[in-house]
């Protein structure tokens, strides 16, 4: 079955002043891999196990050559760096990091929670980037120190200064050994400090842009990749708030623990977590 109506696909770019050549042309490729997804949402398409639980489609393989497509005919000599067929590229002075579909588990389930994610590096840092949800059909946009928008308006970070006051979102990497226990233990001590709830949606682009839009007060992750968090992570940095590893490290467009917040939380979340972050992460 197709999207069905009630979820507002109307599969179409939106008008932002964010207007480089970089922001129109991963809007074109997003929305292309939009229309792949809706093509194959609730039909009887392939899926691959990595694991049993880490799965990639045909709706993964396709959303991402229609993006690199679009990619390459406006860039020809820009590197790629995505989740299935480009994942050995090294970052060079133009390097694009795609996620075609963040949360094909959630897809593969019917569950309709999952996006496409679209960065621009310019000498290995974040200077264009797009989130899109083509089930809401909603844009997240930032563009280095141009700003950020959801659609067509200015977001910013929640002003939670303490844990009670905001809720805060996690993500579950693949392992099931000592990073899901860390993580539970995790979720544990920030519940003990009277968080408003825990939130595990299952595509961390989409969790990771609700920090910038001030739904989270913050979202962690114990391991997510490149393409899952490139795009935004430039979002959130927009929009006011603080991107880093779940240590307080700067991100470096490596397999890396994830924690960003408004700013106000970052220390108070990184303490209460770092203790439960494995050795290996």
């Amino acid at each position: 079955m197709a999207i069905p109506d009630r979820f507002c696909y109307h599969a179409s770019m939106i008008p932002t002043p964010l207007d480089t050549p970089e922001i129109q042309v991963a809007q074109q490729a997003a929305l292309a891999a939009g229309k792949v997804l809706q093509r194959y949402f609730g039909t009887d398409f392939q899926i691959r196990g990595k694991q049993s639980y880490n799965l990639v489609s045909d709706a993964d393989l396709e959303a991402e050559r229609a993006i690199v497509a679009a990619i390459r005919t406006a860039f020809p000599h820009h590197a790629i760096l995505s989740e299935e067929e480009h994942s050995q590229t090294e970052l060079t002075e133009h390097t694009w990091v795609i996620d075609p579909l963040d949360g094909t588990n959630n897809f593969a389930h019917q569950i309709p929670q999952f996006g496409v994610s679209i960065a621009y590096l310019h000498h290995g840092s974040p200077a264009a980037g797009v989130v899109y949800d083509p089930v809401r059909d909603e844009w997240y946009l930032a563009a280095r120190g141009q700003g950020e928008f959801h659609n067509e308006s200015p977001i910013g970070v929640a002003n939670h200064e303490r844990l009670d006051q905001t809720m805060v979102g996690v993500g579950f990497y693949y392992d099931r050994g000592a990073m899901m226990e860390g993580t539970l233990l995790a979720i544990r001590d920030l519940f003990r400090q009277n968080i408003h709830g825990i939130r595990r949606f299952g595509a961390a682009s989409i969790d990771l842009c609700w920090v910038a839009d001030g739904k989270f007060g913050a979202f962690f992750e114990f391991e997510l990749s490149p393409w899952d968090y490139a795009a935004a992570m430039l979002v959130v940095q927009e929009a006011g708030g603080q991107i880093s590893t779940c240590r307080g490290e700067p991100l470096r467009m490596a397999r890396s623990s994830v924690l960003a917040s408004n700013g106000k939380l970052h220390q108070i979340v990184r303490q209460t977590i770092e203790p439960h972050l494995p050795a290996s992460c």
